[in-house]
């Protein structure tokens, strides 16, 4: 598996065999299935839920439930044990590849994770003087916490400089080349994207941290990368510190998340504060979910979303009053140039005379639950919002080729 570098591009979605597959992925959501009216393309904000994570969650429910790290009846320990077990599931999942050196801890998602990273972890470890690199332009997830950093250590009387990560206008990704002459001798941290939650594209990891070299801890917002495509950390290619990922991005119940740390640069990150009663439900359903995404084949749930993606993307593009958001050239089929920035089951688009939001009531209307708005994206004009069509595995051919059908009839 890797996940650092873009995953080769990928053939068509209709594939004889990958559609006998999907086929069978897709009748394990009842959600789905219930509602063949409907296509449901949000899965960035949310993925649905199959039925081996209900059942998960019902049994846990209905047989196991208590509180964990507190009480000793066999309820109370196995709770303590699914959710120690879930830790290690987490890591296994990732290719941690120093597990025993590594932590997880359980978050509500990726927000809550990198404002955890941010207060619990980074403000004890910034001195007076000390640069960040952050982001100024994707999921304000990834910009408010290391603001709120920069503000909490000024109450201090610690002064630290936050850089805006170069990114290029058209593309979203990162400026490489231009984050090579930001980096010096008080560089301490970098906060990045693993996939744009706009663009959809790989923000190349690898290339980061080639700029700042081998010693400065990077936070990687992994929330539409985990359980969308494979993450194998034991991939040079994917040398980061933080993985802060959203289990209920990746099948499991909402309120549901994880910061993984590598601990092998800076400090040991150990959240402040008192442990309290644990989302048990929740990361049971993560463990399960993890199981359900192992079985499936991250790679192939990649391939599928991809093939998707490009069949979107290439016949988008050739409609007039549209605007595909993102790199130029990951819109067409034979984009295969090893520099292109592949897309990753996000396409987000512009029409020139309907407003976005109006244009999302007009897909609702005609069965396509989509996003439409400014996308929570740092520093975009709230005025002037985009529709964002999220896939996942459950998403068929025939539903892109209904969506494309409606979006034509609107040129």
């Amino acid at each position: 598996m890797s996940t650092g570098r873009p995953l080769p591009p990928t053939g068509h979605a209709d594939d004889g065999p990958d559609r006998l597959w999907q086929r069978k992925l897709r009748e394990q959501f009842p959600i789905v299935t219930a509602h063949p009216e409907s296509a449901y393309l949000d899965s960035a904000a949310t993925s649905q839920k199959p039925q081996a994570v209900l059942d998960a969650v019902h049994a846990y429910l209905t047989t196991t439930n208590a509180n964990a790290g507190r009480g000793t009846y066999p309820w109370a320990n196995r709770t303590t044990r699914l959710v120690e077990e879930t830790r290690e599931r987490v890591k296994e999942f990732l290719g941690d590849p120093e597990p025993g050196r590594s932590t997880v801890h359980f978050t509500s998602g990726t927000s809550e994770g990198l404002r955890t990273v941010a207060r619990d972890w980074l403000v004890p470890y910034l001195r007076d003087g000390d640069e960040i690199l952050v982001p100024f332009a994707d999921h304000r997830a990834n910009l408010d916490p290391w603001l709120e950093a920069r503000r909490l250590l000024a109450e201090r009387g610690v002064g630290i400089q936050v850089r805006a990560l170069p990114h290029q206008a058209v593309s979203g990704d990162y400026d490489h080349r231009a984050l090579g002459g930001l980096v010096g001798p008080r560089t301490r941290f970098v906060a990045a994207t693993h996939v744009h939650h706009v663009y959809g594209g790989d923000m190349n990891v690898h290339r980061i941290r080639e700029a700042v070299g081998p010693d400065v801890p990077i936070c990687l917002d992994a929330a539409q990368s985990v359980g969308h495509l494979p993450v194998d950390l034991a991939d040079p290619a994917l040398d980061v510190d933080f993985v802060v990922f959203s289990g209920h991005k990746a099948m499991a119940l909402p309120g549901t998340g994880a910061v993984w740390a590598r601990n092998a640069r800076g400090p040991g990150f150990r959240p402040a504060g008192w442990r309290g009663t644990p989302n048990t439900v929740g990361i049971v359903s993560l463990g399960a979910a993890l199981d359900w995404l192992d079985e499936a084949g991250a790679d192939r749930i990649a391939r599928w979303t991809d093939g998707l993606t490009t069949r979107l993307t290439d016949r988008l593009r050739h409609l007039d009053p549209y605007e595909i958001l993102g790199c130029p050239t990951s819109l067409a089929v034979d984009s295969a140039l090893p520099a292109a920035q592949r897309r990753h089951g996000i396409v987000t688009f512009r029409h020139r005379d309907i407003p976005s939001d109006d244009l999302g009531f007009i897909l609702y209307s005609h069965g396509f639950m989509v996003r439409a708005d400014s996308l929570c994206q740092a520093g975009a004009d709230d005025e002037k919002g985009s529709v964002r069509v999220s896939l996942h595995v459950y998403n068929t051919v025939e539903e892109i080729d209904r969506l494309l059908a409606v979006l034509t009839s609107l040129a």
